[in-house]
């Protein structure tokens, strides 16, 4: 597939939960190969957004909104799963179950939570996943629960699993929730060494100091809307910022990472 195909595609497209408009209308391109962050306040309908593009939602049949991935308009869940590996904290709490880390990263392959009897795990798989184990650390960890874990170790693996398939994409919706201090540095580390081997990360986050350094591009949402869509530098400033989250805020940046106060 050519590259210049973008990643996603929203047309107008909105998204009705519980009868309220999670996505409005939203018009938004995410190209291929581009590190992006989502950043919003609560409820601005960026986990909505993510789950659309992994097919958890789907846009209203209106006639005029659309969202096509990867050029495409129609997707089976299994062969979008070669393409895209997705983090979030839902999918932590579903894991959080007496299956071992390995069998978690195992489950990718699949699209399971863990390893069923009718499931065929080949050699090949088995590879895959220790080589995954290793390169995230955890090791060690193969054959623990992931009940046994904690919440650190347990992300880690649970992003173990979305790479199972080695995806050009991964969206991680607030992967640092309930990580302490120094977790939550592993884990910002580990995404900023897949992003400079190759694999595009979507970040979703309310908080900017969660936007590693080598995210370009922010798309800043609000009730449900897209309000921005440029490069980092003009999206985190304080008036952007200010307006975004509705009170004034000061912005810092050190070492490419942004605060704010």
């Amino acid at each position: 597939m050519p590259e210049r195909t973008p990643l996603v595609e929203f047309r107008d497209a909105t998204v009705v939960l519980g009868g309220t408009s999670a996505l409005d209308r939203v018009t938004l391109t995410l190209d291929r190969g581009v590190n992006v962050a989502i950043l919003g306040p609560n409820g601005s309908g960026k986990s909505t957004l993510v789950r659309t593009i992994a097919g958890d939602c789907r846009v209203m049949a209106d006639g005029v909104g659309s969202v096509r991935l990867l050029g495409k308009d129609r997707w089976s869940l299994f062969d979008l799963r070669e393409h895209l590996g997705v983090v979030s904290d839902d999918l932590q709490a579903v894991c959080s179950r007496p299956i071992t880390a390995r069998a978690a990263i195992l489950g990718g392959f699949f699209g399971s939570i863990g390893v069923y009897p009718h499931q065929h795990v080949t050699p090949a798989m088995r590879r895959r996943a220790d080589e995954v184990l290793g390169f995230l650390g955890i090791a060690h960890l193969a054959d623990r629960r992931m009940d046994t874990l904690s919440t650190g170790e347990a992300r880690r693996a649970l992003i173990g699993r979305a790479l199972a398939h080695d995806p050009e994409v991964l969206i991680l919706d607030e992967p640092y929730d309930g990580l302490d201090p120094s977790a939550r540095f592993h884990v910002r580390e580990l995404l900023r060494t897949l992003a400079r081997d190759g694999t595009s990360l979507v970040l979703v986050t309310h908080d900017i100091a969660d936007i590693v350094p080598e995210v370009t591009r922010v798309v800043l949402m609000r009730d449900g809307r897209v309000v921005a869509d440029v490069p980092k530098s003009e999206a985190l400033t304080s008036e952007r910022l200010s307006a975004l989250f509705g009170f004034p805020a000061a912005v810092t940046e050190r070492e490419g990472y942004y605060h704010l106060w």
